[in-house]
């Protein structure tokens, strides 16, 4: 829980009356004056750097090369180690002979040929017969007679030659739509066939990128200008870890599973030649360019703190150094406090450092712990009365008067609230008095000095 804190006034706020030597001497009364009151919000806090990244290994591998040592000051896209990995080198080349692509296979259109009507013989036959009749037709003495025998083989002959070529057209044209609808079949298998072939090269070509960019995350490079510190690694198998190796599974030839997720076991420090497994913590890059401060306000607190708001902190490791600071950020997402309650995260700039003396105070490091103190509320000019004369009253806020030598309660509305004298709104004028001391005691209509 965060704890309201008040800056002492610069100059002094009430000046106390004396005690007449009527009045109990447990009550004392004070003048209503025009003060400076500024309130402030005090919570725990906690130094962090401005951006931090941990580099883990892509794969399972030695440390091939290692370039940096804890606590080097490195440059963005510096080389700070190499990884050899075997195993990912051989996935990608697995990938990339999965995603050449094949040639389709032709589909070959089944042909049906019908057994076609050989009538050669046949015409013969019959044209002989028609022959022999036209002949004897010839023979005919009667000029109408013959002329009509004749016409009828004529017709005959010509019917027989209609029927003839009739059947051999209804023998094509069946053979043409057999081919048609084989035609359509095997172009329909033919497509879908493309279109399997296709997805498989699509997924192939997405693995090998995958690979590509596990083999390209072997060499570690430094995300951001920062200071490193070596991580650990487990150089043991846990949970799997999924993407690349379900891909590679899919594909011909099946490709192996990529390594585990280390355990969250202690290791081995991170050295040239030392094994690591994929996920395991290589070098953390952190950037102290410029420092932050989280602080966790209560909740019932969090409404007073604005943007800009101006703060000052103090460092458990620097005893007697206070530090400028400014409220960058305020956070919505609640978090349990230390105390069972509800707190909220408020980021804040933090600025140089003095000693009491005046001295310039080190730079903090990522980590520390810290006290800060938010300036949540300010009154220059303030209708004020020492935070001794304020009584709780339920929801109300009370205080007690001095209205014609006796004590008279007065609801009061408070603004800020300081650690010695507090803010009142209404209720009070400058130049009333009020009780300050034996408040607790005082009864409606009791004789004031």
């Amino acid at each position: 829980m965060t704890i309201r804190r008040g800056l002492p006034p610069l100059l002094v706020l009430l000046a106390l009356t004396g005690c007449s030597a009527d009045a109990p001497p447990a009550v004392q009364l004070a003048e209503v004056k025009r003060a400076p009151v500024t309130e402030v919000v005090e919570a725990p806090a906690t130094i962090g750097a401005r951006a931090t990244a941990t580099l883990r290994s892509p794969a399972q591998g030695t440390v091939a090369k290692l370039y940096v040592s804890d606590g080097d000051h490195v440059k963005k896209g510096q080389i700070l180690a190499k990884i050899r990995s075997p195993q990912a080198e051989d996935q990608l080349k697995q990938a990339k002979k999965a995603a050449k692509p094949a040639r389709t296979p032709s589909i070959g259109m089944p042909r049906i040929q019908l057994a076609a009507f050989d009538t050669s013989a046949l015409d013969r036959k019959v044209g002989a017969h028609f022959t022999k009749a036209a002949r004897e037709a010839r023979k005919i003495d009667d000029p109408r007679a013959r002329k009509q025998v004749i016409a009828a083989v004529d017709l005959a002959r010509t019917q027989y030659r209609a029927q003839s070529k009739a059947l051999a057209g209804i023998t094509a044209q069946l053979g043409r739509s057999i081919s048609q609808v084989l035609a359509q079949t095997a172009g329909g298998l033919s497509a879908s066939m493309s279109s399997l072939q296709a997805a498989s090269l699509t997924q192939a070509r997405v693995a090998v990128k995958a690979a590509e960019g596990t083999v390209k995350a072997l060499t570690i490079k430094a995300p951001f200008a920062g200071v490193v510190t070596l991580g650990r690694a487990s150089g043991e198998s846990g949970a799997a870890t999924p993407g690349l190796s379900d891909l590679l599974s899919q594909l011909p030839g099946g490709g192996q599973p990529l390594p585990n997720l280390p355990s969250n076991g202690a290791g081995t420090a991170v050295a040239t030649g030392v094994p690591v497994s994929s996920g395991d913590s290589i070098i953390t890059v952190t950037d102290i360019s410029k420092l932050t401060i989280s602080a966790d306000i209560d909740e019932t607190d969090i409404l007073l703190v604005k943007e800009d708001a101006e703060a000052e902190v103090e460092l458990d490791a620097v005893p007697g150094a206070t530090y400028t600071a400014g409220v960058a950020g305020i956070g919505v997402t609640p978090m349990q406090s230390s105390t069972g309650g509800v707190s909220y995260p408020v980021r804040l700039s933090l600025g140089a450092g003095t000693f009491d003396d005046g001295t310039k105070a080190p730079a903090p490091k990522p980590g520390m712990s810290a006290v800060a103190r938010l300036i949540v509320r300010e009154s220059p000019e303030a209708v004020s009365v020492p935070a001794s004369a304020i009584v709780s009253s339920g929801r109300e806020s009370v205080v007690w008067a001095a209205a014609g030598g006796v004590a008279q309660r007065r609801v009061v509305k408070l603004g800020a609230q300081g650690e010695a004298v507090v803010e009142v709104l209404s209720g009070l004028s400058v130049g009333e008095r009020v009780v300050v001391k034996g408040a607790d005691s005082v009864r409606q209509g009791q004789q004031l000095p």
